[in-house]
C-alpha cells in the first residue's frame, strides 16, 4: 500500500454490512424511481424498452463495482474515488473527478427534497399547498411546500452530524420498510385482475408503431441516466474507514444493492403500464402516473403503503447523500484540494459536521424550484456519476500494472478497461448535443455554477504538503 495513504482519521468503526447495504439500496431508490416511470422511462423506451435498458445499466454497473470493490481492497481508506485518484493521477485529476462526483451525491439531496412537496399534494390532500408564491414552468411553488423541503433537509442535516451510527439505524429501519411495502404493491399488482400482459403494449415506447432505429435510441436514453440510477452504490467507498467488517464483503454488498435497485426500477414501469389497457393515454392524463396506477389496482390502502415506500425513499436517499458527500468534502479537503474548512470535525460527535452544512445550504435550492428541478438534477447527478466511474476503472487498472497484477489478473484487467469504455459512452450520451440522452440548457446551466464554484475553492485552498 502507498506511504501516501494515511491510517485514519477518527472516524468511528460503527457500520456493520446491513447498514452499508441500506445505506447503498435507499440512495439507489429515491423519488425518481416512484416518478420517472412515466415522465421518463415509458415515454422514452416502452415497457420492454425500459426494462432491457435497466438490466443492461445493472450489469455495467456490476462490472464497474468490480474495480470499486478491488480498489477498496487496495486502499481501505475514506475518500473513495478522490484517494485513488489522488495517488495514482495526482491531485489535479483528484480535484476533477471528487467534485463532480461531489455534485453526483449532493444533487440528489435536493432532489428528494422536493419531490416531498409534490407528493405531499397526492397523498396528504395538499396539507402543505398554501401560501403559492410563483411558478416554474408551469408548476406552481407553494411556500408551505417549500418549509416541509426545507425542515426535513434540516432534521436529516443534524441526524448526520450526531452520528453514522445512529444515522445508519434509521436509514435501516427505512431500507426494510422500503423494501417490504415495494414487495406488497408489486405482488398485489401481480393477483389484480385489472393488470394484463395486453396491457403492457406498446413495448417501445408511447408511439405503437415505433421502428428499431426508434426502439433503440430509446433504451439509449434510459441507459444514459442509469448512471444516477444506481450511483447509491458509489457512496459506499466513502465510509470504508467507519466498517466493522471486512472490505471483502464490499463487492456482495454493492452487486445485492444494484440487483435490488433494478428490481425496483423495472417493476415500478411496469406496474405503471399495467394497470390500464393503453398506458400511452394513462400517463398522459395522470402527471404522476405511478401513484394513479397504485391507486387504480389498490384503492387507498395502496396509496397508503406507497406513501410509506415514497417517505422512506425519499429519506434514506436524502440521509445517504447527505453522509457520502460530507465524507467526500472532508477528504477533499484533509488532503487540501479544496479549503480546509471543510475538514473541521464536530467537538463532540466527531462527524464533519461543516462538510455537512454545505450540502445543506446547497440543497436549500431545491424547494423554491419544485417538480421542475428533478429532471436538472437528475441529469447533473448522472455527469458526475460517469465521471467518478471512469477514474475508478483506469485507477483500477494503473493500480493492477504498478503492483504488475496485469498477468494474474487478467479478467479484472479487462473489466477494469471494459468499466472505462463504459463511463466515456455514458459522458458522450449525456454531454454530445444531439445524442438521446443530452442535458437540457438549465442542466448545462447549473452544471457550469457547479463548476466555476469548484474552481473558486480549488484557488482559495492553502496549498499543503502531499
Amino acid at each position: 500500500m502507498s506511504e501516501n495513504v494515511k491510517k485514519g482519521s477518527g472516524f468511528e468503526k460503527s457500520l456493520n454490512p446491513l447498514s452499508v447495504w441500506s445505506l447503498a439500496f435507499g440512495c439507489i431508490i429515491g423519488w425518481g424511481a416512484f416518478m420517472m416511470p412515466g415522465t421518463t422511462f415509458l415515454p422514452s423506451a416502452g415497457t420492454l424498452g425500459t426494462v432491457i435498458a435497466m438490466i443492461l445499466g445493472a450489469v455495467i454497473m456490476i462490472i464497474i463495482s468490480i474495480s470499486y470493490s478491488y480498489m477498496v481492497k487496495k486502499y481501505p481508506q475514506g475518500g473513495g474515488e478522490f484517494t485513488y485518484t489522488r495517488l495514482l493521477l495526482g491531485p489535479k485529476n483528484a480535484f476533477c473527478c471528487a467534485w463532480l462526483l461531489a455534485l453526483a451525491f449532493v444533487a440528489n439531496v435536493p432532489m428528494n427534497s422536493t419531490a416531498l412537496g409534490l407528493m405531499s399534494r397526492k397523498l396528504f390532500f395538499g396539507v402543505f399547498q398554501f401560501g403559492k408564491m410563483y411558478s416554474v414552468a408551469g408548476y406552481d411553488i407553494y411556500l408551505g411546500e417549500v418549509l416541509l423541503g426545507v425542515f426535513a433537509l434540516g432534521l436529516l442535516s443534524f441526524l448526520s452530524i450526531i452520528g453514522a451510527q445512529k444515522a445508519g439505524f434509521v436509514d435501516t429501519l427505512m431500507a426494510v420498510a422500503l423494501a417490504t411495502s415495494f414487495l406488497i404493491i408489486v405482488v398485489s399488482a401481480l393477483f389484480s385482475p385489472i393488470t394484463s400482459w395486453e396491457n403492457l403494449k406498446p413495448f417501445w415506447g408511447t408511439a405503437s408503431g415505433a421502428g428499431s432505429k426508434e426502439a433503440v435510441r430509446g433504451i439509449i436514453a434510459v441507459l444514459a441516466v442509469t448512471p444516477w440510477a444506481y450511483v447509491g452504490f458509489g457512496t459506499i467507498p466513502q465510509e470504508v474507514e467507519e466498517f466493522n467488517f471486512s472490505t471483502k464483503k464490499v463487492i456482495r454488498i454493492m452487486v445485492i444493492a444494484i440487483l435490488f435497485g433494478c428490481t425496483v426500477y423495472s417493476c415500478n414501469t411496469l406496474v405503471t403500464a399495467a394497470a390500464s389497457p393503453d398506458w400511452t393515454a394513462f400517463i398522459a392524463q395522470h402527471d404522476w402516473a405511478v401513484g394513479a396506477a397504485v391507486e387504480t389496482l389498490m384503492g387507498k390502502p395502496g396509496l397508503i403503503v406507497l406513501g410509506i415506500a415514497i417517505s422512506c425513499a425519499i429519506l434514506t436517499g436524502m440521509l445517504g447523500f447527505l453522509t457520502a458527500t460530507s465524507r467526500l468534502l472532508f477528504f477533499m479537503a484533509e488532503q487540501g484540494t479544496i479549503p480546509a474548512w471543510f475538514c473541521r470535525l464536530h467537538p463532540k460527535y466527531k462527524t464533519p459536521a461543516n462538510s455537512i452544512l454545505f450540502c445543506l445550504v446547497f440543497s436549500f435550492v431545491g424547494p423554491w424550484f419544485g417538480r421542475t428541478a428533478l429532471g436538472w438534477f437528475v441529469d447533473m447527478s448522472a455527469i458526475g456519476a460517469a465521471a467518478g466511474y471512469g477514474y475508478t476503472n483506469l485507477c483500477a487498472f494503473l493500480t493492477m500494472k504498478k503492483d504488475r497484477e496485469l498477468s494474474s489478473r487478467k479478467g479484472f484487467a479487462v473489466l477494469a478497461v471494459l468499466g472505462g469504455l463504459f463511463s466515456v459512452f455514458f459522458l458522450v450520451m449525456l454531454l454530445v448535443p444531439g445524442m438521446p440522452g443530452c442535458l437540457t440548457l438549465p442542466s448545462y446551466i447549473m452544471l457550469a455554477v457547479w463548476l466555476i464554484l469548484g474552481v473558486l475553492f480549488y484557488c482559495s485552498r492553502k496549498r499543503i504538503r502531499n
